[in-house]
């Protein structure tokens, strides 16, 4: 989380300041900037993608319920919980 505000305001104030105010390592910063991204968050991202695109697509109409039959009939094998996550 603190990686991901140092990542994101990087142009408004030096990294190195950063990570002193919000006491992270410069190189715990680095290295988690070259980290590849985890299979778990690429999941996710699909997953929300999907919701999405039902969500908009079904004119806002779909809920939780919905969303979570129509994602098991594509062959998704999702919690309910995962979904209202």
């Amino acid at each position: 989380m603190r990686d991901a505000f140092i990542d994101d305001h990087r142009v408004a104030w030096p990294i190195a300041i950063q990570c002193r105010v919000l006491a992270v390592s410069r190189s715990g910063y680095y290295h988690w900037r070259r980290r590849p991204v985890s299979e778990r968050a690429k999941r996710y991202a699909s997953l929300t993608a999907q919701i999405r695109e039902f969500h908009v697509g079904y004119h806002a109409s779909y809920g939780l319920p919905s969303v979570h039959r129509e994602l098991r009939a594509r062959g998704e094998a999702i919690n309910e919980k995962t979904v209202r996550r």
